[in-house]
């Protein structure tokens, strides 16, 4: 049994959030490839593992009811339900579909450093495809080395500036990318039409909310609470 096992699942009580052993076991791997890889390619500051559970897995495994929340709302071409499937994810029954399948919905998640949110979003959210854009080749390279390694086939390391892309995206999210404006900015072009952005902030940031373009709408701000984590976190939900 991984040492930090019983860590993990009292975070994850804290969360409310309940996982199958298999992805706790996945998100345990994980973290221990960020701490190989950081040996190397300095991937994050953070060394202590204890440290790492809390700042990096628990911070960005706060956001999954959240996000799972946010996508049961989204539009769905030809579905007349959305509800709770397997492993607490989100199936959907199509008006066309014979049996009910699980949607397969679309994430980006911009300079995603050594993948946080969305390796953590990929291994609890198998209905998920996340995509993690960075413009450092060896953190693209490290994502496709964890989807490879721990067999995540809904995990894409992608090697680019987030303004090239242009396919739609249902959630574009960051992580301490970058100002909201900026975050915005650069990533409009990737952001679905009926899509949200999901930027995972500290403090709430009053700044940088007061000079947001009327373009864009904030729809939500919401404060979290991450187990062990002394420090205030919280999501600003914005649509373009």
């Amino acid at each position: 049994m991984h040492p930090l096992l019983p860590t993990l699942r009292k975070g994850l009580d804290g969360l409310g959030l309940s996982l199958p052993p298999e992805q706790q076991e996945q998100l345990l791997a994980y973290m221990d490839l960020i701490g190989k890889w950081t040996k190397v390619y300095n991937l994050t500051a953070v060394r202590d593992a204890n440290e790492m559970l809390t700042h990096h897995l628990l911070d960005s495994l706060a956001v999954i009811a959240p996000l799972r929340r946010e996508l049961a709302k989204l539009p769905l071409a030809d579905a007349v339900t959305v509800e709770p499937g397997s492993n607490g994810g989100l199936k959907v029954e199509s008006q066309s579909a014979q049996t009910n399948k699980q949607t397969q919905f679309s994430l980006l998640d911009v300079g995603a450093g050594a993948g946080l949110p969305g390796i953590v979003i990929a291994i609890t959210c198998p209905e998920i495809s996340v995509t993690c854009v960075d413009t450092v080749a060896k953190k693209a390279a490290f994502i496709q080395q964890v989807a490879a390694t721990l067999k995540l086939p809904n995990l894409k390391g992608l090697h680019a500036r987030v303004e090239s892309l242009t396919q739609p995206f249902d959630v574009v999210c960051s992580r301490a990318f970058a100002s909201l404006v900026d975050f915005t900015t650069w990533s409009k072009s990737a952001l679905a039409s009926h899509g949200v952005w999901m930027a995972m902030k500290g403090k709430h940031p009053d700044q940088e909310l007061a000079v947001l373009p009327e373009s864009v709408k904030v729809f939500h701000v919401e404060q979290l609470q991450v187990p062990g984590l002394d420090a205030e976190r919280c999501i600003i939900w914005m649509r373009g």
